[in-house]
């Protein structure tokens, strides 16, 4: 989300631009093996990831309210039924990754997944207000029903088993999601890595809330240890993804495990400039 403005031609000019921004971020792409049985069949800007099996498929994130519809178009390309998807998991209760959800939830009759913070922003249809960004909020359709998950909990569907890695700070209950992907006779480890960008509402200082300055400091460590073979964050190019894509290069995601510690490391030096300025420094 962007940060709100408060004079009126500034606004008008901000609004212009920012509807741009998700425009952009909303455009249909083409969907593609992530690797084995997992595909993207998020939007340009929002990612959202596809896991199947024979049993039924698992979905993550839900993009904006009209993102669902290009989204089950990916799913169909691929060669999917929406019916087959079972489970729709979330990563954070925002409007650009939760608004799809209620629609798609609809559209599949799949469960819906989240953390219990995120899951009661889900019900609301708006994030808390204890969100670093809450004076921009922006409400989006309900979701009425909605299962829990606790910081490393496996979520079974047939084969399928994804863990629920608490990444909180960006939003209370960020959820980032791993699991095991194989195809001839190899297994990766893939992350679907919420957001950990330090962004803010006009006039919000990360200084003045240490326990969200803590909860930034439990992601990094969550995500600095995990098993990270393959790295999708919630918004691509925040971890490169589609340079990657664009090299041609077989399992262009494929990074040796270095993909989750740089999206640290990234989100590390904006917070560490966020508070050198709010310091005066």
């Amino acid at each position: 989300m962007i940060k709100i403005c408060v004079a009126g031609a500034l606004c008008a000019m901000a609004a212009f631009a920012n509807a741009h921004i998700f425009d952009d971020w909303n455009k249909p792409v083409e969907p593609f093996q992530i690797y084995g049985n997992s595909y993207y069949v998020g939007v340009a800007g929002l990612s959202s990831v596809l896991v199947t099996s024979p049993q039924g498929h698992i979905l993550i994130d839900g993009a904006f309210p009209d993102s669902p519809e290009l989204i089950a178009a990916s799913i169909r390309k691929l060669g999917f039924k929406l019916g087959d998807v079972k489970l729709i998991l979330s990563s954070h209760d925002h409007w650009d990754h939760a608004g799809g959800i209620a629609e798609l939830q609809r559209m599949t009759g799949a469960a819906v997944v989240a953390s219990p913070a995120t899951a009661d922003a889900l019900k609301r249809g708006s994030m808390g207000e204890d969100d670093p960004q809450f004076a921009g909020n922006t409400p989006y359709p309900k979701v009425p029903e909605i299962r829990t998950v606790r910081d490393g909990e496996v979520v079974k569907l047939g084969p399928l088993a994804m863990t629920a890695l608490y990444t909180p700070g960006h939003t209370t209950g960020g959820t980032s999601w791993t699991w095991s992907a194989c195809e001839q006779g190899r297994c990766a480890s893939i992350v679907f890595a919420d957001s950990i960008n330090p962004v803010s509402s006009d006039g919000y200082k990360f200084s003045a809330h240490p326990a969200v300055l803590k909860q930034y400091e439990q992601s990094y460590a969550a995500l600095d240890k995990v098993a990270c073979d393959i790295v999708v964050s919630g918004h691509p190019d925040f971890t490169g993804m589609w340079d990657k894509v664009k090299s041609g290069k077989p399992h262009a995601l494929l990074d040796g495990g270095e993909g989750c510690k740089a999206y640290v490391r990234q989100s590390r030096e904006k917070l560490n400039k966020r508070l050198a300025e709010e310091a005066g420094k």
